[in-house]
């Protein structure tokens, strides 16, 4: 007999498989998880809830020979309940979608639902239920995430005002740094290490974010998921503002300054530019900033405009990652985005 990790999905099926799943993960009680059609989640007065989705593609977003299956479980996980924590939510469940090759090995997905598992019951978050299919050679990954908030106080993006703070609550660009290393073959030393963990352990800002939007004067926020290029004019098209960025404030952890000096690499491009950091792009007013009792830095200040930005200090152009853009602000190849 096979062991399960030498079990093909071809031998398993697609009932076998979500078997498998319905015994990893079992609903709260009172909640209607896997095994119905949809999920049944009773609601409460005075709280809103919160739904959002995800999709990660091989050879887009990751590139299956180099990330473990079990990284990639609590990335597709940690990416989605990111979207609740920009919001000032609280995640409560996902529904999780996977299209997979048939000579995909069964431990393959056991892996990666270890790792889907372990991040989300780090946030108290039930994964209720989903769909899987075959696909010709990729691997596709959906998840819907859902969440609740007070009712109106979740943090949207049109709610900045002119002379807000622009802030962030940690480092940016070791995400980037950590793919541009796997892309470039640099050799892995702890440095080198420590920004492709970022990469590929992201760990959703969920406290924060129900400490923040709990905070009167912090106004608008969202999670840096594109890079603060793309994402801050989010904000500022929705909030009909413009920016001004101090990049050399832009925070920097001691790993990537060391990588980057080593190799020639531009930090401040990798951090403003590169995304996937999932820390949260914030604003609130001066007065609001000076009594936040959470780890954050002040990169710069929202002006009048019309959704652009002026980039104070910057060597070169600064943009963010478009999914439908060729080429990188941080690599050559996108084949991992």
């Amino acid at each position: 007999m096979k062991s399960s990790s030498a079990q093909h999905l071809s031998e398993l099926g697609e009932f076998g498989l979500i078997g498998r799943i319905r015994e990893r993960f079992s609903a709260p009680e009172g909640v209607t998880g896997i095994g119905d059609d949809c999920a049944v989640i009773p609601q409460r007065s005075g709280r809103d809830t919160l739904v959002s989705t995800d999709m990660l593609i091989e050879g887009t977003h990751f590139l299956r020979a180099d990330i473990p299956p079990f990284r990639l479980g609590w990335k597709s996980a940690a990416v989605n309940i990111s979207d609740i924590a920009a919001m000032g939510g609280s995640p409560t469940a996902t529904f999780l979608s996977v299209a997979l090759p048939a000579d995909l090995e069964a431990g393959w997905m056991e892996e990666f639902l270890r790792g889907y598992a372990e991040l989300s019951e780090r946030f108290g978050t039930a994964l209720l239920g989903g769909d899987t299919t075959a696909s010709p050679d990729r691997i596709c990954i959906n998840v819907a995430v859902l969440g609740e908030c007070p009712s109106g106080s979740a943090r949207l993006r049109s709610t900045a005002c002119e002379g807000d703070l622009i802030c962030v609550t940690g480092f940016l660009g070791d995400s980037a740094g950590g793919l541009k290393a796997i892309l470039e073959g640099v050799e892995r030393d702890a440095d080198v290490q420590a920004l492709i963990d970022r990469h590929y352990l992201p760990l959703p800002r969920v406290q924060e974010g129900l400490r923040l939007a709990a905070t009167p004067g912090v106004h608008a926020m969202m999670d840096i998921s594109d890079g603060i290029g793309s994402d801050l004019s989010h904000i500022l098209e929705a909030s009909s503002l413009g920016a001004v960025i101090d990049v050399p404030s832009l925070p920097l952890s001691p790993a990537l300054r060391r990588v980057c000096t080593r190799h020639g690499w531009d930090a401040f491009q990798l951090a403003a530019g590169g995304g996937e950091d999932y820390e949260l792009l914030f604003t609130c007013t001066p007065e609001t900033e000076k009594v936040l009792d959470i780890p954050h830095h002040v990169i710069g200040r929202c002006t009048q405009g019309d959704g652009t930005t002026a980039w104070r200090g910057a060597g070169t152009s600064i943009r963010g990652f478009d999914h439908f853009r060729q080429g990188r602000p941080d690599a050559q190849d996108s084949s991992a985005r």
